[in-house]
């Protein structure tokens, strides 16, 4: 995951918002914990999303309790209390990002250079969990393999990652696992992928790096290309949150799940919106939805 899913904040309930940043400061304690204290430093609220996601499905409540760290050390805060579902998550996080930063190298971005700072770290989230290594590495190679040979069906682009995050949250939710959990799970991996790719579009053209977006119409600029391709990418898109409302409304939840239906029914549409036409147009057209 690349920090892609966030709330829609002026809709997040204030008890929410401190789940929220109660789960990431706990999932932080956690990669430490599992993963090694600079494996930390990888961690994205996708990852807080998911550890609401799956404590809710499992039935496990997230006990909350008020701590310092390192970081903000003078005032106590709200910190999720480590378990087995965050340090699971933990190393899933740890495992991707030691992936992203393989990749980022082999596309010649500076940003691989990192990749050995969570060298450690990786060694041992796949020591912990070697099926976690097992799903990403297989599906990170039919991914290399995809771009290699310039795809250019956006669908069948994504369907790496889309499998890997149905995979990991199979194992993840163990008995829990459904076929709309996983379902979820596929739609929110696939969707990730796409808004990457839609946000790294004219980049990728310019260092010319694989975009399964370019690929699909080979028009140089992401603004030119949004107009002449803009209503079948958001067919993709649109059909992908009709997957995630049929999933959510099949779903047995056990807590309050206020906090993740924002995220998936209005952050992500409105994370989409952003890509698709900068952030002012899709204040204005999230504005105009809440009007009506």
């Amino acid at each position: 995951m690349f920090g892609y899913i966030s709330p829609d904040a002026p809709y997040l309930f204030k008890k929410d918002e401190t789940l929220y940043k109660a789960l990431y400061c706990g999932l932080c304690k956690s990669i430490g914990a599992g993963c090694g204290q600079m494996a930390r430093s990888a961690l994205t609220y996708d990852m807080a999303f998911t550890s609401a996601l799956v404590h809710n499905i499992r039935g496990e409540d997230v006990k909350i309790e008020r701590r310092r760290c390192a970081i903000h050390w003078i005032r106590r805060r709200p910190i999720a209390a480590v378990d087995g579902i965050t340090i699971a998550l933990g190393c899933v996080n740890t495992v991707l990002a030691y992936y992203k930063l393989c990749d980022d190298k082999a596309d010649g971005d500076k940003k691989g250079v990192f990749r050995h700072l969570y060298k450690r770290g990786f060694k041992r989230a796949v020591k912990r969990f070697p099926q976690i290594g097992e799903i990403v590495s297989r599906e990170t190679l039919r991914q290399d393999g995809l771009e290699k040979s310039g795809c250019a069906v956006v669908d069948e682009a994504a369907d790496p990652s889309a499998k890997m995050m149905r995979d990991i949250s199979s194992l993840v939710l163990g008995e829990y696992s459904t076929p709309y959990t996983q379902k979820l799970f596929y739609a929110l991996g696939k969707w990730v992928y796409l808004a990457d790719a839609l946000d790294d579009y004219d980049k990728d053209v310019k260092k010319g790096r694989y975009n399964a977006f370019y690929n699909s119409c080979k028009i140089n600029c992401k603004n030119a290309a949004v107009e002449s391709c803009g209503e079948e990418w958001k067919f993709i898109f649109n059909s992908l949150f009709a997957d995630m409302r049929e999933c959510l409304a099949n779903i047995k939840f056990h807590f309050n799940h206020d906090l993740t239906d924002n995220i998936i029914l209005r952050g992500i549409p409105l994370k989409t919106r952003t890509l698709f036409y900068g952030k002012g147009c899709a204040d204005a057209c999230n504005k105009g939805e809440n009007n009506e």
